[in-house]
């Protein structure tokens, strides 16, 4: 295989155009690829073969909606009808996308495969480390915690040292018309990011119920719980005299339990489904950081094997730890890997 060929995933953004550019200037014969996952992709689709065409590469289109729809879809849909908090970005990566293009890539007989993502990647010791992307604000390492070696060693990350502005730059001075293009905010399969009404349509209507008050008492009626997530503060439509959020969602009894501000903060959480970034990279008893939301700061912790569980207890009190949500696990900059919260 030609070493200096690589497949790119490409989505029509300026991330992973401006990829394309700037591997084409490292001397790599570059293939792009794009995925569509689900209906709301088509313009994903279109988006792309634009790009592809700009940047001067060749296109091909996976058509995946089969394998999204059962990967990702439908257990977005069922997480949240189950009160839990689903993080479908995560769950997407190694189940449907990186899979693809892995998968794509030994078709074609290419050696590397490429994404926009901020994240960086390090080789030692024969293996492939995942690390957090130069820029915190844009690092993107969660939500590739649950790669393994299989992948992350094929994996080439152009952007991991880059500022945004950087980026735009280069898909400006190559003339990409994405160059100004926004940066999405929502789910990709959700283009108008209303949750709800989404589940609604695909699973019918959920019925509404009792909001019970930290006291224990019904204090007013909810809207169905898959308008409420686990930590959730606003929004609620309940006026109790003081700040009050989200403390557990019970689709059984089809009630959510608020608490006060002072009771979000949990010791400890429980892990299932932990995957490992490589063999062993996480073990009984160690120390590290734990990530238990995106956009959390990583907190340090103590992880304990359980069965078929890890218990995280951290050395200081994490807010709001949701049912559902996955927990990265770090070693200074390093991502070991990642765990359900249950």
């Amino acid at each position: 295989m030609n070493e200096k060929r690589i497949l790119l995933a490409m989505s029509g953004g300026v991330d992973s155009s401006a990829c394309a550019v700037m591997l084409r200037e490292q001397g790599y014969e570059v293939t792009g690829v794009v995925m569509k996952m689900s209906a709301a992709h088509e313009q994903t689709v279109a988006d792309a073969k634009i790009a592809a065409e700009q940047a001067g590469i060749p296109l091909v289109v996976k058509d995946l909606t089969a394998r999204f729809e059962q990967e990702v879809i439908q257990y977005f849909l069922r997480e949240y009808r189950n009160g839990r908090t689903p993080s479908p970005c995560v769950v997407c990566n190694p189940r449907v996308k990186f899979h693809a293009l892995i998968e794509t890539a030994d078709e074609l007989g290419i050696p590397f495969a490429a994404t926009g993502h901020y994240a960086g990647l390090r080789r030692e010791e024969g293996r492939t480390l995942l690390t957090k992307g130069e820029d915190p604000a844009r690092d993107q390492s969660y939500m590739l915690c649950r790669l393994g070696q299989d992948v992350l060693s094929r994996l080439v990350f152009p952007l991991a040292a880059l500022p945004k502005a950087e980026v735009r730059a280069a898909a400006e001075r190559a003339g990409l018309s994405c160059a100004k293009k926004p940066d999405s905010q929502e789910i990709c399969f959700i283009p108008d990011n209303d949750y709800a009404g989404y589940i609604e349509a695909r699973c019918g209507a959920c019925p509404p119920g009792d909001f019970i008050s930290p006291e224990g008492k019904v204090c007013g009626r909810h809207s169905g719980i898959i308008h409420y997530t686990v930590g959730q503060r606003k929004g609620l439509g309940i006026a109790l005299g003081r700040p009050v959020f989200v403390k557990e969602i019970d689709p059984a009894s089809n009630r959510v339990y608020l608490a006060d501000a002072a009771d979000s903060m949990e010791q400890e959480i429980l892990l299932s489904d932990l995957s490992c970034c490589w063999p062993d990279s996480i073990a009984d008893g160690m120390e590290a950081e734990v990530k238990i939301r995106s956009r959390a700061t990583p907190a340090k912790a103590v992880l304990q094997k359980e069965g078929a569980f890890w218990r995280v207890r951290f050395a200081e009190p994490q807010r709001a730890p949701a049912r559902g949500q996955v927990a990265a696990v770090y070693a200074g900059d390093v991502v070991l890997g990642g765990g359900f919260i249950e």
